[in-house]
């Protein structure tokens, strides 16, 4: 990758590497100092993927050239001039190739040997003969003639520098700009001039060409998503220091109440493994950024209290889901103590719109009622009726910008620690919600009401907003029927001819 270092960062192997897998060729890769794991964060830090069945590092450069067609010299390691090229020639399949991008190597020893030798001023000629190109005058052929017509550079794409361009004074890092909240929210912050760079690592919970048809939208307003698990702490790392990131607005999380039951330790992994690893990231970072995180009405879990608010004691959790958000808080709460971390913490309820999340409520429902299937309504002891405290996603983005504007510095002397409910505090039935995408679809729905199953749900979500309200002027405006009006009118454009093929299979727990 570079001569006489371990270090990867901005080396043209990489691309040369990434090329080569586009182009369906399996890589193996010796370099004397250099580690598989180096080389993948420097992929993931530039955003490109990488099926790493096909990126293979070897101990030697004798077990890389085993069974290989082709050597590719991409540096200028003085033992690369010394191997026993009649040895690796024996060992490779036929015809043999040596790339010298570098021009290190005696080529006409190797080509008495047996190898085709292709290297920087020299390529094939129209007659598809070797030739040298002897007036220095001339250009060397493309990559592509060299390299068998398929390579060609990639295209120019929004950079991570670019993102972050900010004309506040504001260099906010966003995690799951892919996700429902996070793209409207990073796209906002954009919007006000702030730099924004996004993570997410498109998990499969529900369709990721879904959360890619976001991160599109986004890029094409400024705003880069990066390809990256919380768990990359490396990445993460260095991001952080090259950014110096002000605000860090972690929304990442394993989604869901239900689905808990089925894979419990995908939320393990991300809310509780994840969210310590963001934070272990931020508190090395110079000067720490202030934190801004989302929670969840879950943590009210069984409480029987309403509306609920910040002070209520909220040891009962009704789901894992719920459990590793209120973790959250309780981790916050220690990295600011011990650290001088500053955070806000923001407990959402229930929210819809847009690009909303197809395993919520309205979502789901306005696809079951357009494919003609029946709803499964919930019900509570007695036959009642759920009710949740629906919220617009516009409000809840309007309450987030407001804790990223509030949120104290990050020192041991100003660092702050708040919790705050963001809800619409008028909580409705789901059966008023089916009666308000019935009226946007003009289409009826078909109802199954049935006994709640227990997988984490609780009977009434109700946020008191009156902290929220005080402290960070939060007034959400929007009422369901118009946010279903709102959410319904981007369905049917986002879906004019019905949903795609894998919307349409998507089955959520």
């Amino acid at each position: 990758f570079k001569k006489d270092t371990g270090d990867v960062r901005e080396t043209p192997a990489l691309t040369v590497c990434h090329m080569l897998m586009q182009d369906g060729a399996m890589v193996h890769v010796y370099d004397p100092k250099v580690h598989k794991e180096d080389a993948m964060t420097e992929f993931k830090y530039h955003d490109m993927q990488v099926d790493e069945s096909r990126f293979i590092f070897e101990s030697s450069a004798r077990d890389a050239v085993d069974g290989a067609h082709a050597i590719i010299v991409l540096t200028e390691w003085d033992e690369f001039k010394t191997y026993p090229y009649h040895e690796f020639y024996a060992m490779m399949m036929k015809p043999a190739f040596v790339f010298d991008g570098r021009n290190i190597l005696n080529h006409r020893e190797l080509e008495k040997i047996g190898f085709e030798v292709h290297a920087v001023g020299k390529g094939r000629g129209a007659d598809g003969k070797l030739n040298v190109l002897a007036d220095k005058s001339m250009p060397s052929p493309p990559l592509s003639t060299a390299c068998g017509g398929s390579f060609a550079p990639a295209p120019r794409r929004l950079s991570a520098s670019d993102s972050c361009k900010s004309t506040t004074g504001r260099v906010i890092l966003v995690t799951g700009t892919a996700g429902f909240v996070g793209f409207h929210l990073a796209f906002a912050l954009k919007k006000r001039g702030d730099g924004v760079l996004g993570i997410d690592n498109y998990n499969s919970y529900y369709p990721a060409s879904f959360k890619r048809s976001r991160a599109q939208v986004l890029e094409e307003a400024g705003v880069l998503t990066l390809e990256l698990d919380l768990n990359d702490t490396h990445v993460l790392a260095r991001l952080m220091n090259d950014h110096k990131f002000t605000h860090v607005v972690a929304l990442a999380a394993q989604a869901g109440v239900r689905y808990a039951t089925k894979d419990p330790h995908s939320y393990v992994k991300s809310n509780v493994e994840g969210f310590v690893n963001l934070l272990e990231v931020c508190k090395m970072a110079k000067p720490m950024p202030s934190i801004v995180f989302a929670s969840s009405s879950s943590v009210y879990g069984l409480n029987k209290k309403a509306p609920f608010a910040e002070s209520d004691v909220v040891d009962q959790p009704a789901s894992l889901y719920a459990a590793t958000k209120k973790s959250n808080e309780l981790i916050a709460h220690t990295y600011r103590h011990v650290y001088g971390l500053s955070f806000i913490g923001l407990r959402f309820f229930t929210v819809y719109g847009p690009y909303g999340r197809p395993d919520m409520a309205a979502f789901l429902f306005a696809n079951k009622i357009m494919k003609g299937e029946a709803l499964k309504i919930f019900q509570g002891p007695g036959g009642s009726e759920l009710e949740r405290d629906f919220t617009y996603v516009d409000d809840i983005v309007t309450g987030t910008i407001a804790a990223v504007d509030k949120v104290a510095p990050s020192t041991k002397e100003t660092a702050q620690f708040d919790i705050y409910n963001l809800g619409n505090k008028d909580p409705v039935t789901v059966s008023y919600l089916v009666d308000c995408v019935e009226g946007a679809l003009g289409k009826k729905a078909i109802r199954e009401y049935m006994p709640m199953p227990p997988t984490g749900d609780v009977l009434k979500t109700s946020a008191d907003i009156t902290k929220a309200q005080a402290e960070l002027g939060y007034s959400p405006t929007t009422s369901l029927q118009d946010g279903i009006n709102k959410f319904i009118a981007w369905y049917k454009d986002f879906y004019p001819n019905g949903l795609d093929k894998e919307m349409s299979e998507y089955v959520p727990m």
